[in-house]
């Protein structure tokens, strides 16, 4: 018979075997929760103190060598604007709308992958984005919808690939596209535009190159991506011209 030790519960094995399954269990988009908890925590702790914001939030000028943060360019996305609660709420909605699915449909290490390579896709675009408007160097950015965008540019490129109508989807992203190219807006439709081009480009691979034949030239293309994603940003001062603030 076996025993258990003092004070520990029998059910403490069966609770700690769900949380793990969790994790491993393809059909449980346990990442997605994991990103939205997260980002809700941040929020809990940004209304907190403003020094919480001002630690991961990006500006381009963090990309400098004067300043050289670029791990701010993956933090800005698990922040959002405490002005206004939508802020959250909207970008939360959607990638539990999105998220989920997709999650189960690349799996989490693939999804981790691409929420992460298009959110740096998103502040890479926002970097760029000094060489037209020198200006906005030192505008900071928060949010996490460069890698939300993403998510939905990887969903429209699955749907497609497996010939499901993609419209109604398409008028979507569209229309939020859209807004942020308002007069006066303060969306960043250059992280948007970037996340979602990245977004589309990875699922872009893992549609084209799936299976284990052809893992070798999916993984190479992945690190591929992502090189180039590194490169593009240490071109701003390495190969560019440096914008004066």
């Amino acid at each position: 018979m076996k025993e258990t030790s003092p004070g520990v519960s029998r059910r403490s094995k069966p609770s700690r075997t769900k949380i793990g399954r969790a994790f491993t269990d393809p059909q449980i988009p346990a990442v997605t929760y994991t990103i939205m908890i997260l980002c809700g925590l941040v929020f809990l702790a940004q209304l907190t103190s403003d020094s919480v914001t001002n630690a991961l939030w990006y500006r381009p000028a963090y990309s400098t060598p004067m300043y050289f943060e670029p791990w701010r360019m993956l933090t800005v996305m698990f922040t959002h604007s405490t002005s206004s609660y939508y802020h959250l709420l909207g970008n939360m909605f959607t990638l539990w709308i999105f998220g989920r699915e997709l999650e189960r449909a690349v799996g989490k290490l693939n999804y981790i992958l691409l929420y992460a390579m298009a959110g740096w896709g998103g502040s890479l675009a926002v970097q760029l984005w000094v060489y037209v408007n020198p200006e906005t160097i030192l505008t900071p950015t928060v949010g996490a919808s460069g890698a939300i965008f993403g998510v939905m540019g990887a969903m429209f490129v699955g749907l497609r690939s497996v010939n499901v109508n993609v419209t109604s989807l398409g008028v979507l992203l569209a229309i939020n596209f859209a807004i942020g190219l308002q007069p006066g807006s303060q969306i960043s439709w250059q992280a948007h535009l970037g996340g979602m081009l990245v977004g589309a480009a990875v699922m872009g691979v893992l549609v084209n190159f799936k299976g284990p034949r052809q893992r070798t030239k999916r993984i190479s293309l992945l690190v591929g991506l992502a090189v180039l994603l590194v490169a593009l940003s240490a071109s701003y001062f390495v190969v560019l011209p440096l914008p004066v603030a």
